[in-house]
């Protein structure tokens, strides 16, 4: 069961929701002003950044597979000899001041769970460039180049915050939801007005490794018909496990077993589903809220509920949370997911990029160019 007000969102809401649904729609006329004038204040008072970025991000709340793409297009720019580094606001991190801090330098992760956040430590552990996080995205980008030269820095989930200047933009959609209702939070799961596709260079379009998804444009965006659209898909590629501070991957082979599955996410159901289609059989599933701060009772109630199941199967930004407790009587690992994209779309999204870093001058030698 998903919470009331999501499920106030549905395309084919119920008539006897409609009063609920209807109560939220002031509130969500406000929320559009507020965010439209934050918008127009920030396209005349943004800042640059001082070498090229490109923004990772959605349009609605939930995951579209924004970290996903954000280490996939990070690493595959890093193979083609590109100094690329990653900022991240740190959603979740404990640090009050919210000031700019290096997560990892490319070599060693530098700070805890609890300090940088969830999706920071997930990709310090999966990405060898450097990576820092701050409330002002452009804090985080000044520490990073202060490690050493930089060719240009991915901006995770960048799409709303419009104080800093980006030279591309990348929206990412779900095939599957789309944008639900299409009203602005919190009468829909907008975070702006659709009219902010306006801003993006690129729409990416998400699906599951299930190819029963439609990969075709949903018809709320065919007034955005003119954006370039790419597809990507989510996929599953490995088992991830702690292994003595350090992650090991192992083969997909859930077939048949029974999996509790544990999440801490917006919206689990596409986890399910990746399950499911794994051909497991979810005996079980705890879902806790986003960017659940796991505590000792928590594990308790995890460990009562795997009883009976041959492993306990976690995302990986849960893992980084889940892992510090005795794995003592169970098998907890994390379904790790990777980004695929055809190859000729994928140099498309490349040659963006590229074209991009013309603009700021010389390119690096041993960047390919074409």
């Amino acid at each position: 069961m998903r919470p009331l007000i999501e499920r106030l969102w549905r395309n084919d809401l119920p008539l006897a929701y409609w009063p609920l649904w209807m109560a939220l729609t002031p509130l969500a006329a406000v929320y559009t002003g507020a965010v439209m004038m934050r918008a127009r204040y920030w396209r005349t008072m943004g800042h640059d950044a001082g070498l090229p970025t490109v923004s990772v991000g959605n349009l609605t709340v939930g995951g579209n597979g924004k970290t996903p793409f954000t280490l996939f297009l990070a690493s595959r720019l890093l193979q083609r000899g590109l100094r690329v580094g990653i900022a991240s606001r740190g959603y979740g991190r404990h640090a009050k001041s919210g000031k700019a801090a290096l997560v990892s330098d490319g070599r060693r992760i530098l700070m805890d769970v609890r300090e940088a956040g969830d999706e920071p430590i997930m990709m310090a552990k999966r990405f060898p460039g450097p990576l820092a996080v701050a409330r002002r995205r452009i804090d985080a980008i000044h520490l990073l180049m202060a490690l050493g030269p930089l060719d240009l820095v991915v901006l995770d989930d960048g799409f709303q915050h419009l104080r800093l200047k980006r030279d591309l933009n990348l929206l990412l959609l779900s095939a599957a939801r789309g944008m639900s209702n299409g009203w602005v939070l919190p009468a829909g799961p907008l975070r702006e007005p659709s009219s902010a596709i306006d801003r993006a260079d690129l729409i990416v379009l998400v699906s599951s490794f299930d190819l029963r998804e439609s990969r075709a444009l949903p018809a709320e965006l065919s007034a955005f018909a003119s954006r370039p659209v790419l597809p990507a898909t989510l996929r599953p590629r490995a088992l991830v496990q702690n292994a003595r501070g350090t992650w090991r991957e192992n083969p997909l082979e859930i077939k048949g077993r029974r999996v509790l599955a544990v999440s801490g996410l917006a919206d689990p159901s596409g986890f399910h589903a990746m399950i499911a289609g794994l051909g497991a059989d979810i005996a079980g599933a705890l879902d806790y809220p986003d960017h659940y701060d796991y505590g000792p009772a928590d594990w308790e109630n995890i460990l009562a509920a795997a009883q009976g199941s041959d492993l306990v199967l976690t995302t990986e930004k849960d893992l980084v949370k889940l892992e510090r407790f005795s794995p003592a009587g169970v098998a907890l690992f994390a379904l790790g997911i990777e980004v695929e994209m055809d190859h000729k779309d994928e140099a498309r999204l490349i040659d963006m990029v590229i074209q991009c870093m013309r603009r700021w001058g010389d390119l690096p030698e041993s960047c390919p160019v074409g």
